[in-house]
């Protein structure tokens, strides 16, 4: 399994720094999240941890190696990203699209192979889509085509995926949908999953390492009850909230209850009440 990691990490946009000096490790075979406010930097560090983006310092480490002096194809062998609302051709399969994972495997005099045809029906069965394989793409619900786009990142055989808030756009029932696949994929095949999470409680339930960023910079990280809690909520979103344990899960359950300041939201004066109120007191 796969280590990625960063050290003394920068990255920015048209010289507007966004992450500053960032050291990160995600726990080889485990799924790390991603949390924090818009703007904080989430989905640029996963685009510089799939090289899409440049350090403008520091170095990104893929079992030690910087990955920036790692050869394209090499890299896409053990590392594969999904973007935040990919878009695929216009007439293409399920199963056409998932080919296309592929395509690192392919070579100048490799054709398509017997392993390759394995793989692809490996990934459609491991989402469940084989019996929708010969459908296209833009006739799949939300969650089926999400799930589409992971198996074509399965289909490309990586130790580590990388995936841009998985679960935008899905209603409860289909972010839920992929957010399991995404855990049976890490307990059966080992894969180590990076995500970027909106949800808190979806982060803690689904994840066993969180990392909270603020402003480009890491707040907390760590297992979810020593990220989720009531002090980094507040550092992190400006919000007041209550974590009490998941009453079937015992995973930290966040209870957002207002804005820190009282100025701006009328509940902030009641927090305290609300607080009490919820904790039993």
């Amino acid at each position: 399994m796969s280590t990625l990691n960063t050290e003394h990490l920068s990255l920015s946009y048209d010289n507007t720094p966004i992450i500053e000096t960032l050291n990160l490790t995600t726990p080889s075979g485990e799924i790390t999240a991603l949390i924090g406010p818009n703007g904080c930097g989430k989905s640029t560090l996963l685009r510089g941890l799939a090289r899409l983006l440049k350090p403008r310092g520091g170095a990104v480490l893929l079992d030690g190696r910087a990955i920036h002096t790692v050869p394209t194809r090499e890299l896409a062998r053990q590392l594969s990203i999904l973007p935040q609302a990919p878009t695929a051709p216009e007439g293409i399969t399920v199963r056409e699209l998932v080919s296309q994972g592929r395509y690192p495997h392919q070579g100048w005099f490799q054709q398509w192979s017997d392993a390759d045809e394995a793989a692809v029906e490996k990934a459609l069965t491991l989402t469940g889509l084989l019996p929708l394989a010969d459908r296209l793409v833009d006739t799949l619900s939300g969650g089926q085509r999400q799930r589409a786009w992971i198996a074509m990142t399965l289909a490309q055989e990586t130790g580590t995926l990388l995936l841009d808030e998985p679960t935008t756009y899905l209603d409860l029932a289909h972010q839920i949908e992929v957010l399991e696949l995404l855990s049976q994929l890490n307990t059966l095949e080992g894969r180590t999953v990076v995500m970027v999470l909106h949800d808190l409680n979806h982060a803690a339930r689904y994840a066993h390492h969180l990392v909270a960023l603020c402003g480009g910079e890491v707040i907390a990280q760590g297992r979810p009850e020593e990220v989720i809690t009531e002090a980094v909520i507040r550092q992190v979103f400006q919000v007041e909230s209550l974590v009490i344990p998941h009453p079937l899960l015992g995973t930290p359950l966040c209870l957002p209850l207002g804005r820190t300041s009282a100025e701006q939201s009328p509940i902030g004066a009641r927090i305290p009440m609300l607080s009490a109120l919820a904790r039993g007191n």
